[in-house]
This record gives structure tokens, C-alpha cells and sequence, in this order.
């Protein structure tokens, strides 16, 4: 019985580090084309796709396993997510932003399980449904009031403590939201998505958890537009 949960133990292992080797490859390509701000280097990466398609191909070839943790499969979709929003914009660039494109949430490049998936099932069918609101900013969906296409992979390991870093830099950052005590205009994506965030005073609670300017909790709470213009 020892023998075999070592076994186990061993095997587990060694698959969880070739899923951390895996995403090894995405950040070296996200440290390559996207700079600290975010912003993404489209023109140069299009040049030379090769490491991002190896990426996708890996992902895909490895798909999550039932002994996965929460916090494993969170990283895998949230990479899969970046790494095939990157891949849907090179592939037609020149491009000045997503939404030129026609449907382009529904596009299914993403193959799971073998099963071609789109942008829209990876967020809405599984991210959404992990229970982790933190997941809005830190997949990205190559635009300018999108989060910060944050230029390393995400980890299992490392993930928690990622997820507040890219939560805090996206609520702070006064492109993306301007607060003041009395006042605070949010990223629609708080609108969007407002059931991941709770009702109205969980979503605030929320904000002013990650605020570095302090909030009154009847501050009027108004909306952003947002830029869609493309994250480079």
C-alpha cells in the first residue's frame, strides 16, 4: 500500500511540474511582447507565431485532470484564455480592435477534450463558474480598458497571490477606474458582471477592499466608458 501511494505521490508530481513547464513557454513569450504596462507588441509577435501555437498545442494536449486543484485549473483557463485571445488577433492583424471582428467571443479556436471551444465558453461556462470574481482581471481581452495583459503566465502556486496583485493594479489604476471618497467611477466590467461581485454593498466591500483611497459607503457609484481600441 506505501509502495503504491509513493507511486502515486511520484507520478502526481511529476505531472503537475510538466504543467508548470508548460506555461514556462508563455511567459517567456509574454517577457518577449508585452511591456509592464500591458501593452502588447502585435506587429513583431505576428512575425514569428511559432512559440505561441507550440503553447496552444501543449495546453490542448493537456487538458485539466480530475486530481487538478481548484487553483490549477484556474491558471490553465486563465492562460488558455490570453494565449487565444493573442492568438485570435494575430491572426488578423492589422487589426484597430477586437471588435471589428464579427462575433469574435464565438469563434471556436480552442480545442478541450477534443472539442473546439471559444473565448465565450472558456470565460462563461468555466471560469465564471469557479466562483472566483478576481478571474476579471486577469484575463484580458486585447483592449484598452481591458486589465493589463499581465506579462507572465499565471501558476498554480503562485496564483493567489496573483490574483490580488492584478486585482489591486486594475482597481487603482485611474485609466481603468477614478475613486475619490464620495465618488467612484468603475470599469463597466463591474457592471457586466455585477452577480460575480455580489449585490450592491458586496461590490463595494469588494472595491474598498482593494482601494487604496479610502470609500464612503454612500458613495455614488457612475460608470466608465469603454476604449476598445486595441491593447498595444
Amino acid at each position: 500500500m506505501r509502495f503504491i501511494f509513493i507511486l502515486f505521490f511520484g507520478v502526481f508530481s511529476l505531472q503537475l511540474s510538466a504543467q508548470k513547464n508548460i506555461h514556462e513557454l508563455w511567459t517567456s513569450e509574454l517577457q518577449r511582447y508585452v511591456d509592464n504596462q500591458g501593452n502588447v507588441d502585435y506587429k513583431n509577435w505576428k512575425k514569428d507565431p511559432s512559440m505561441l501555437l507550440a503553447y496552444l498545442k501543449s495546453l490542448e494536449e493537456n487538458p485539466p485532470q480530475d486530481y487538478w486543484t481548484k487553483n490549477d485549473s484556474l491558471a490553465y483557463f486563465i492562460n488558455a484564455y490570453n494565449a487565444a485571445t493573442v492568438k485570435l488577433i494575430l491572426d488578423h492583424y492589422p487589426l484597430k480592435s477586437i471588435r471589428k471582428l464579427i462575433t469574435p467571443w464565438r469563434f471556436k479556436l480552442f480545442s478541450l477534450n477534443d472539442k473546439k471551444v471559444s473565448l465565450n465558453h472558456i470565460e462563461h461556462a468555466i471560469l465564471r463558474e469557479m466562483d472566483e470574481p478576481r478571474i476579471h482581471f486577469a484575463i484580458n481581452c486585447a483592449s484598452a480598458s481591458c486589465p493589463k495583459l499581465l506579462n507572465r503566465a499565471f501558476y498554480a502556486h503562485t496564483l493567489k497571490k496573483q490574483l490580488e496583485e492584478v486585482t489591486r493594479d486594475f482597481i487603482n489604476d485611474p485609466k481603468r477606474n477614478k475613486i475619490t471618497k464620495n465618488k467612484i467611477s468603475l470599469s463597466r466590467i463591474f457592471q457586466w458582471f455585477a452577480k460575480d461581485f455580489g449585490n450592491k454593498k458586496e461590490r463595494l466591500a469588494f472595491i474598498q477592499h482593494y482601494a487604496q483611497q479610502p470609500i464612503d459607503n454612500k458613495a455614488k457609484v457612475t460608470f466608465l466608458n469603454y476604449d476598445w481600441q486595441l491593447n498595444e
